[in-house]
């Protein structure tokens, strides 16, 4: 994301406040008035009417809105209406202000203020290029390039635009092999199988871009047709890096019930303790609960035969680091150290977090269900967008850090493509590894065969 990439370093802090900065000027009454409708506290905008934030917006003669602000609203907007209509009605306030300095005494500032449109309108499709993949958006884009500015660098702009999403084909094979390995063949060092997850993770993580997390405020308001994707694409970036966390426990799960002898499995535990504990001391948390919900799956929690056997010391630490409990509280000051070592980075190594994807998905659901999207006057709450932009900057920030470590392809295609039991297969697995212990499993045992009979 190397266009986007610039747009991010440059426009959220610590917090998100859209403050006037010194010699960006103000915002002017433009069409409407709108300036009256937008409500600033301590210099800070906390609301607003939807006219009043889309006036805000546009730049004027003497004046370009911040770059937090662009960020945000462009990024907030689509909660409200869809990319192609804010558009259109960005290129309405344009040209009436263009309308205004072509019959005033201020002609001569026609080409500066073309050149703010343009900047803004850069801006707009470096962060935000999927909304431009919509045909209508496109074609208000071409209208204004004509009407308002009147030069042909949008349509470079234009050709940057990056392509749709492609599915990049299945994740796991449906049938295993002839002579099938298990992980400690392909890899027996937990340090180097963690790296290379990470690698993974930072792969997939980097084919989410802004916009898609929005669709977590958007898809829970019923606003569907409000998308700028089409509807095949729209969530298959979050569903994907979803379904990896999922296959990435279930094949932590198949790799200890698959092993036949006590021993060996013993063994497969501790290395997938070790490889989750190298995982956290990476940052790549999201990894780490993957494994660790492996491990913690019925099927492989009930061999107690096995676990007997474990040095449980290390996986207990790591249990207590995503303790549940206090609203993942362990979690989140691990997170927190992560993230200030990170900006405190001299190394790619230390600049790596990656977080329970799950956990932060949550956090914008909660952020949005706590907080009206509008306040009592009909205002939008500002307020609650600027938060949820600030931190759907940060994940953006943390997707972007290029993995430091060397790529293996042997042991990538093996965490992708490895076959992976289903729930029934990892219980029988688990059941002929260690039998029934207490009625409940000895029903459940007898349920399985009876059923794997009748399919044979």
């Amino acid at each position: 994301m190397p266009q986007t990439s610039v747009v991010f370093s440059s426009i959220l802090g610590p917090s998100c406040s859209g403050q006037v900065q010194p010699g960006m000027g103000e915002r002017g009454g433009g069409a409407g008035g709108g300036s009256g409708d937008l409500i600033f506290q301590d210099g800070h905008l906390i609301s607003g009417s939807l006219e009043a934030l889309m006036e805000h917006l546009v730049p004027t003669v003497d004046y370009y809105p911040d770059r937090t602000y662009i960020f945000t609203f462009l990024l907030s907007s689509r909660v409200f209406m869809p990319p192609h209509d804010l558009l259109a009605r960005v290129g309405q306030i344009c040209v009436e202000q263009k309308q205004q300095l072509e019959a005033g005494p201020e002609k001569a500032k026609l080409k500066s203020f073309s050149a703010k449109i343009v900047q803004l309108l850069k801006e707009w499709t470096e962060a935000f290029p999927y909304d431009f993949q919509d045909e209508k958006a496109m074609a208000e884009l071409k209208a204004i390039t004509h009407r308002v500015t009147q030069c042909d660098e949008l349509q470079e702009l234009r050709e940057k635009l990056r392509p749709p999403a492609v599915d990049k084909g299945p994740i796991l094979k449906t049938k295993p092999p002839a002579a099938q390995k298990d992980i400690l063949g392909v890899c027996c060092d937990p340090l180097v199988l963690a790296q290379q997850l990470t690698h993974i993770e930072l792969d997939r993580v980097s084919s989410i871009y802004p916009e898609d997390l929005m669709q977590i405020v958007s898809h829970m308001d019923s606003l569907d047709n409000h998308r700028c994707r089409g509807d095949l694409t729209k969530t298959y970036s979050l569903e994907a890096y979803d379904n990896w966390f999922n296959c990435l426990s279930m094949l932590v799960a198949t790799e200890v019930c698959r092993v036949v002898k006590k021993k060996h499995r013993t063994r497969m535990l501790e290395f997938f303790i070790d490889v989750a504990r190298e995982c956290f001391n990476i940052g790549n948390f999201n990894s780490m609960m993957a494994i660790i919900s492996g491990m913690n799956l019925s099927p492989v929690a009930r061999l107690k035969k096995t676990w007997s056997k474990v040095k449980t010391a290390k996986f207990d630490v790591l249990e207590h680091h995503m303790d549940p409990s206090s609203n993942f509280c362990n979690y989140r000051t691990a997170l927190q150290g992560a993230t200030q070592r990170s900006q405190m980075a001299n190394s790619s190594r230390e600049k790596i977090v990656i977080p329970v994807f799950n956990l932060f998905v949550k956090d914008i659901y909660f952020l949005h269900k706590i907080h009206t999207n509008h306040l009592p006057n009909g205002h939008i709450n500002f307020k609650k967008f600027w938060e949820i932009s600030r931190q759907i900057h940060e994940f953006m920030t943390w997707t972007q850090v290029e993995c430091p470590f060397e790529k293996d392809k042997k042991i990538q295609s093996y965490l992708l493509t490895a076959p992976i039991y289903s729930e029934e297969a990892l219980f029988v697995a688990s059941f002929e590894s260690e039998g029934p212990e207490n009625h409940m499993e000895k029903d459940s045992w007898k349920t399985l065969r009876t059923t794997l009979l009748n399919r044979a």
